[in-house]
């Protein structure tokens, strides 16, 4: 999976371990990082390699691979000091993502649909189409469905198809209890983070109405000052779309080696273009990450030239 893992990223990692486990294969979950604590509730995450902490133990689980699924990161450099290590591993690499412009030479099959609303519906497909539907457990229908609430935002982002809610009702019949996982992922954080929220939105956010568009740009001060972890900036990015009228959101996180972009947008803004054109980064039309080398200044003095060049496209 792709370096910070999401709830998708983790989630559709576990359920489709928990499969192949019970289709008897020798299975390990390797992420190139740490992951959230409100993640660690998933079944089988405590079994989980974190490379950057137990990088000899990852590299052993690699070494001995003759599958590697690849899952919710579309190119290697996402899977950030795992990269070298997989580019260089000689096993079936498959791909499961739903990203745009897939890295597609760096995989022997596999798949990125874009139409997709999250790798987990991906890797339900998967299990479904191969014949496995009855290894569907209660435990895999909670990844799969933590996958699915996390990437479309609980269901209100436009790639929610039918199929979507199609699979959710499945899950259901299956034994998914989805209160219970949502408590997880939303009613899971200390109250450093909630008072973290207020301070940020109240200080550092800026509107620019002539374009349409909203910026947090968090300095590392911050984090320290409120004991912030891993995970507990998901999802502060969507915050700013709820103001009428604006269309374009962009977060920038100041972390010690470079400077973390999300962007979220609605209707016709395309953030994956605007990530790849400016942060050196990419995603979805409405959702996207990018970084950057530059100084947390800089790189805001950036995004608001990025923003007025793109003014007839937000207006």
């Amino acid at each position: 999976m792709h370096q910070k893992p999401d709830p998708d990223a983790l989630g559709a990692s576990l359920a489709l371990a928990n499969v192949l486990t019970r289709m008897g294969h020798s299975v390990q979950v390797v992420s190139p990082t740490n992951w959230p604590d409100f993640l660690k509730w998933m079944p089988g995450a405590k079994k989980v390699i974190d490379y950057e902490s137990a990088r000899e133990k990852g590299n052993a689980a690699l070494d001995e691979a003759e599958w590697l699924f690849c899952l919710d990161f579309n190119a290697l450099y996402r899977t950030k000091h795992m990269a070298d290590k997989l580019k260089a591993l000689s096993c079936i690499k498959i791909l499961i993502d739903h990203h745009e412009q897939p890295e597609s030479e760096s995989f022997d099959y596999g798949i990125s649909l874009t139409s997709k609303s999250s790798t987990a519906e991906m890797v339900y497909d998967f299990i479904k189409e191969s014949g496995n539907d009855a290894l569907i457990s209660a435990d895999v229908a909670a990844c799969l469905y933590a996958g699915v609430i996390g990437d479309t935002g609980s269901f209100r982002f436009p790639a929610t198809s039918p199929d979507v809610h199609e699979m959710v009702a499945d899950l259901k019949r299956k034994g998914l209890n989805h209160s219970i996982v949502h408590e997880n992922l939303y009613d899971n954080f200390l109250e450093d983070r909630l008072r973290f929220i207020g301070h940020v939105l109240l200080n550092r956010m800026e509107i620019f109405y002539e374009y349409n568009s909203a910026l947090i740009a968090i300095p590392k001060e911050d984090l320290l000052k409120f004991n912030i972890k891993t995970g507990d900036t998901e999802g502060i990015v969507n915050y700013p779309l709820s103001i009428q009228g604006i269309k374009l959101a962009g977060l920038v996180i100041d972390r010690d080696e470079e400077r973390k972009w999300s962007f979220r947008s609605k209707g016709n803004v395309d953030v994956n273009s605007f990530a790849r054109k400016y942060f050196n980064g990419g995603g979805h039309f409405n959702a996207s990450g990018g970084r950057s080398a530059d100084s947390l200044r800089t790189t805001v003095q950036l995004f608001k030239k990025a923003i007025k060049e793109n003014a007839s496209q937000l207006q």
